[in-house]
C-alpha cells in the first residue's frame, strides 16, 4: 500500500491467514521488520485455524515533534487508509456467492478471507478496523478485527496470562510444587497495571514477588506476607492506572521498597542481599535489576517489553534491544527453577537453549502465550457460524452479542486447554527423544529438504550435535521441542486439507470441539455448514494427533509403513476411539497434582506405544471398512478385553501385569485405571 501519507505491507503464509497490524517507527526498513514477524506468526499459530499472516505501515508525514494526542491521531488516520486499501483489494461474500472488488484485475483464484488483529500500536484498534469492515459490507463484519466491543476482550479474560499459566503449573508440578498451595519465589518483568504481567500475579495468592522492575521502577519486597501482598496486587491491578509507586509502603517488608531507575544508586539493604545474593551496598538501577535477574528464585515471570536474557554465544547487538543492552544477562546466569513467559522476546531462542542446557526449566513464549491468538481465532469462528443465524433472521443483533458475552467462561476453558495439552506433549517429546534422537533427527532433516525450515534460522542442532547428545543420553531441550510441535502441527494440518480426511462422515464430528457446548446443541445445522469447516476438522485432528501421540509419531510411521500423513491421522482417529483413549487420557490427567508426574507420564507413554502399534495394525489390514464401522466393531470387543485382561493373562505376561498394577496403585493411581494402563503391552497385535 502505498500514498503520500502512509506506506505498508501485508504478508500471508496462505489464503486463510490471521496475524497482527503493527504500526511501525521503522521507516527504511519496515518490510524487513514485517517479514521477520510473519515468519514468527507462522510458527504461533501452529494450534489454530489460519497460518500465520503480518501486516506494518508507516506514517510518512508524522509532525515533527507532536505530543501524544497529535501522533495518535495521525497513526490512526493512516491506519484507516492502510485498512481501507486492503479491502479495496480483497473479495467479498455476498449471499454465498464470490464477489471481486470492482475495478480490479485479478490475477489469483477467489480470495475472500482477511482477518486482522492488533499488535504494537494498534491495540486499541480493533474498533476502527471493524467499522470500516461494516462500512465496506465485508461479509466478516466484526469479526474481521476481534477483540472489539463485541469480541473478547482479552484483559478482561486475563486468557493470555491464564494460558501461559499452564505452562508455570506443569513445570513445577514436574518439580512436585503446587503452585495454587506451595509458597514459591517470583522476581517479575512488568507492572500490575499490564494485562500479562497483572493478571498472571493474581493467578495463584501462594506467589511471594520479592522483586520485579519496568521501565520506571524496580519494587523489591525480600519477605512478602503472600496474602497480604496477593490483596495489594489486586487493589493495583484494579485501579484505572497503577505504577509500582502505588504500592503501600506499609506491607513492604523490611529491607525493601520502590526504586526510581533513574537514580544515581540505591542501597542495597542486608534483606536485597541476602533475597538476591548481593556482596554490595550500593548498586545502580540496572546492576540492581541484573541481580534479580540472576537470582535464585522459584520463578522468573515475563509479562513485559524488551529482551533480558540471550546466550554468551550472542552480543547485544544481536539482540536488537538497544534499551536494554545495560539489564541483559546471559542464559547460564539464570539461577531460577523455572521461565514463564507471557510477554513476547523476553528471552532469546538460543538464550532459552543455554538456560535449558543449565537446568531451567523453560518452553518458548510462542508455546507460553499462545492463548491470546487461540482466543482471537475462537471468537473469528464463532462470528463466522452465528452471523449466518443473524442474517437468516433467527437472532438478533443484541442477542448474538449477549450470546457471545455468555460463552465467555467457556471459550476460555477451550483455549487454556489447548495450552494445557501442547505443554504436555513437550514434557513427553523430551522424555520421548532421550530413548531415542533419530526419529527428531529425520523429522528435521525432512523439513528442512522440503523447505519448510531453515535449521539456522530457528538454531536448531545440527545432525553431529544430536549425534552427541545421543551418545551422552542426552535428549532434545524443550525451546528446541516448541519449534518442531509447531511445525509437526501445521504440516500435518496442511497435508490433511489437501485430503479427504476432512469429509469423513466421522471424522468431521472434530469440528464440534472447537465450539462451546451451547453452539454445537442449538446450531448443528449451521456449524456443518460453516466456511472453513475443512479447516477446523484439520486442525482439531492435527492438534489432537500431535498432543497425544508426541512429534515424530507420523514420521515413525511413515518410516515404518511407507503411508502418508492423511492416512495415518485417519488410522490413528480409529485407533484412538476403538481404545478409548481420550477418556483413559482425561482420567490420568485427572490425577494432576495428586499422583507424581513421572508417574502419570510413564503411563501416557504406555498408551502411546499401544496407540502407535494400533495404529501400524490399522494401516496394513486394509479392512475395506469406513472409519465410523470399523470403530463401531471393533470398540465393543476392546472394552471386553479390556475389562477381563487380568483373567486373560497367563505366566510372565500375567505376573508383569500384576506388578505394573501394584506400583501404579502403590503411586496413588486407581486400581481400574491402573490395571486398563497396565494391561496396554498386552491389548495390540502385530
Amino acid at each position: 500500500v502505498c500514498s503520500p501519507r502512509v506506506e505498508g505491507v501485508h504478508l500471508r503464509g496462505g489464503k486463510v491467514a490471521r496475524g497482527g497490524l503493527r504500526w511501525s517507527d521503522r521507516l527504511e526498513d519496515f518490510r524487513t521488520e514485517v517479514l521477520g514477524l510473519v515468519k514468527a506468526q507462522q510458527v504461533k499459530n501452529a494450534v489454530i485455524v489460519p497460518v500465520g499472516a503480518k501486516g506494518g505501515f508507516v506514517c510518512k508525514r508524522m509532525p515533527e515533534n507532536a505530543d501524544r494526542e497529535t501522533q495518535q491521531k495521525e497513526g490512526i488516520a493512516c491506519y484507516q487508509i492502510f485498512i481501507r486499501a486492503l479491502l479495496d483489494v480483497t473479495d467479498n461474500l455476498v449471499g454465498g456467492e464470490v464477489v471481486p472488488p470492482q475495478n480490479v484485475v485479478r490475477h489469483d483464484e477467489d480470495d475472500t478471507y482477511l482477518v486482522v488483529a492488533a499488535d504494537k500500536g494498534t491495540a486499541t484498534f480493533s474498533d476502527i478496523a471493524n467499522a470500516i469492515s461494516i462500512e465496506y459490507g465485508h461479509w466478516l463484519g466484526d469479526a474481521f478485527a476481534s477483540g472489539g466491543a463485541n469480541g473478547y476482550d482479552h484483559k478482561k479474560m486475563g486468557i493470555t496470562a491464564r494460558g501461559a499459566w499452564e505452562s508455570v503449573k506443569r513445570h513445577f508440578r514436574n518439580l512436585g510444587v503446587n503452585t495454587q498451595q506451595d509458597l514459591f519465589t517470583v522476581v517479575g518483568i512488568g507492572d500490575m497495571a499490564g494485562d500479562v504481567f497483572g493478571n498472571g500475579m493474581l493467578l495463584s495468592d501462594k506467589i511471594q514477588l520479592v522483586g520485579a522492575f519496568n521501565h520506571l521502577h524496580i519494587f523489591v519486597d525480600p519477605n512478602p506476607d503472600a496474602a497480604a501482598a496477593f490483596a495489594e496486587r489486586k487493589r493495583l491491578f484494579n485501579l484505572p492506572r497503577s505504577s509500582w509507586e502505588d504500592y503501600s509502603s506499609e506491607l513492604i517488608s523490611q529491607g525493601g521498597g520502590v526504586f526510581s531507575r533513574s537514580a544515581k544508586s540505591i542501597t542495597i539493604t542486608p534483606e536485597m542481599q541476602q533475597v538476591f545474593g548481593i556482596e554490595e551496598t550500593r548498586l545502580s538501577p540496572n546492576d540492581l535489576i541484573r541481580a534479580m535477574l540472576k537470582a535464585k528464585v522459584d520463578l522468573i515471570w515475563n509479562g513485559g517489553i524488551g529482551t533480558y536474557v540471550k546466550s554468551s554465544e550472542e552480543t547485544d547487538a544481536d539482540v536488537g534491544d538497544k534499551a536494554n543492552d545495560a539489564l541483559r544477562i546471559n542464559g547460564k546466569e539464570l539461577n531460577c527453577r523455572v521461565v514463564g513467559e507471557g510477554g513476547n522476546l523476553g528471552l532469546t531462542q538460543r538464550g532459552r537453549m543455554e538456560a535449558a542446557a543449565n537446568g531451567v526449566r523453560v518452553y518458548t513464549d510462542f508455546i507460553d502465550n499462545a492463548g491470546g491468538v487461540n482466543c482471537s481465532d475462537h471468537e473469528v469462528n464463532i462470528k463466522i457460524l452465528i452471523d449466518e443465524v443473524v442474517k437468516r433472521g433467527d437472532m438478533t443483533d443484541k442477542q448474538r452479542n449477549q450470546l457471545l458475552a455468555d460463552m465467555t467462561e467457556e471459550v476460555a476453558d477451550l483455549v487454556i486447554l489447548d495450552n494445557y495439552r501442547q505443554t504436555q506433549a513437550l514434557d513427553l517429546s523430551e522424555i520421548l527423544s532421550h530413548q531415542g534422537m533419530g526419529p527428531y533427527r529425520r523429522f528435521i532433516s525432512e523439513l528442512e529438504s522440503a523447505g519448510q525450515i531453515d535449521r539456522e534460522l530457528e538454531f536448531l542442532p545440527a545432525d553431529d550435535v544430536l549425534k552427541e547428545r545421543a551418545s551422552n543420553n542426552q535428549g532434545m531441550r524443550l525451546p528446541e521441542l516448541s519449534v518442531l510441535i509447531s511445525y509437526a502441527k501445521s504440516t500435518l494440518k496442511g497435508d490433511l486439507i489437501n485430503s479427504d480426511v476432512p469429509d469423513d462422515l466421522y471424522i468431521h464430528r472434530h469440528l464440534e470441539r472447537l465450539f462451546p457446548a451451547v453452539l454445537t446443541e442449538r446450531y448443528q445445522t449451521e456449524m456443518y455448514d460453516h466456511r472453513l469447516k475443512r479447516e477446523i476438522v484439520a486442525t482439531q485432528v492435527a492438534n489432537d494427533l500431535v498432543d497425544h501421540m508426541g512429534i515424530v509419531f507420523v514420521r515413525r510411521l511413515m518410516d515404518s509403513t511407507g503411508a502418508g500423513r492423511a492416512g495415518i491421522a485417519r488410522a490413528y482417529v480409529v485407533a484412538r476411539d476403538a481404545f478409548n483413549l481420550t477418556d483413559l487420557w482425561a482420567q490420568i490427567e485427572a490425577l494432576d497434582n495428586q499422583v507424581p508426574s513421572r508417574v502419570q507420564y510413564s503411563m501416557m507413554l504406555d498408551l502411546m506405544r499401544m496407540i502407535r502399534r494400533a495404529t501400524r495394525w490399522f494401516l496394513r489390514q486394509h479392512l475395506g471398512l469406513s472409519t465410523q464401522d470399523t470403530i463401531e466393531y471393533f470398540g465393543p470387543r476392546l472394552a471386553q478385553l479390556q475389562e477381563s485382561i487380568g483373567e486373560l493373562l497367563s505366566g510372565e505376561e500375567q505376573v508383569a501385569w500384576r506388578k505394573r498394577c501394584d506400583e501404579l496403585q502403590a503411586a496413588g493411581v486407581p486400581e481400574a485405571l491402573a490395571a486398563t494402563v497396565a494391561a496396554a503391552p498386552s491389548l495390540y497385535a502385530g
